[in-house]
C-alpha cells in the first residue's frame, strides 16, 4: 500500500485495495526485489451493460529508480494476458492527461484515446479514458488458420488447383473459407463492441 501511496496522486484507501485483490487476484501482480516491492498492477473484469466482459486496469505504479526498464509494461502485459484468458473483450482504464510517461506506455501497447474526462481527479485534473480493444479467440484462431493457409500457399506446400481449373477454385478453397469465418468473426466481435 505505501508503494501505491507514495507513487499515485489519487488517494485509495485500504477497502480499495482489499475489494480488487479479495475479487480478482489472478488480474493483480507485485513486482519485488529481494523483500522490496516496486511495482504493482491492480486490475478487475467484469460484465459491460449487460454485454461483453470488459478488463479495467485500476492502478500501475513502478518505483522511480525502476522505470524506463520495461517494468510497467510486463505488468500491463501479464494483466491483460489473464483478462484474454478469462475471456475480455476490451480493456479500459484512466491516465492523468499530463502523465505522458503513462500515455506512452499505453499507447505503444494499443491502447487508444476514447474521451477526456475533466476534472477527473480530485486535484482537478482531467484524465483519459483509454481503451483496447481484444480480439474474441475465435477471430484469432480464424485468422491465425488463414495465415498458415496462405504461407503454405506461397511456398507452395498448400493445396493447389488441378490442371485446367482457374484459380479460385481448390486451391483457394479452404483460404477462402476462412477468410470469409473470419469476416464473419470480426463482424460479430465489432457488434459485441
Amino acid at each position: 500500500m505505501r508503494l501505491i501511496d507514495n507513487e499515485l496522486s489519487e488517494p485509495y484507501s485500504i477497502f480499495t485495495y482489499r475489494y480488487f485483490l479479495h475479487n480478482w487476484p489472478h488480474l493483480c501482480f507485485l513486482v519485488f526485489k529481494g523483500p522490496h516491492c516496486f511495482g504493482t498492477v491492480v486490475a478487475k473484469m467484469d460484465v459491460h451493460r449487460d454485454k461483453a466482459l470488459r478488463g479495467y486496469i485500476a492502478m500501475l505504479t513502478v518505483e522511480k529508480e525502476y522505470r524506463y526498464l520495461g517494468v510497467g509494461s510486463e505488468l500491463v502485459q501479464r494483466t491483460i494476458a489473464a483478462m484474454v484468458t478469462g475471456g475480455c473483450e476490451e480493456v479500459a482504464l484512466e491516465a492523468e492527461v499530463t502523465n505522458s510517461g503513462a500515455l506512452r506506455l499505453y499507447q505503444k501497447l494499443g491502447f487508444i484515446r476514447d474521451k477526456r474526462l475533466h476534472r477527473y481527479y480530485l486535484s482537478g485534473s482531467d484524465a483519459y479514458r483509454l481503451k483496447l480493444l481484444l480480439q474474441s479467440p475465435a477471430v484469432a484462431g480464424a485468422r491465425e488458420e488463414l495465415e498458415a493457409a496462405e504461407q503454405l500457399q506461397q511456398l507452395g506446400l498448400g493445396e493447389q488447383a488441378p490442371e485446367g481449373q482457374g484459380q479460385g477454385q481448390q486451391g483457394e478453397a479452404a483460404p477462402a473459407r476462412l477468410a470469409e469465418q473470419r469476416r464473419h468473426g470480426e463482424h460479430d466481435h465489432q457488434a459485441a463492441a
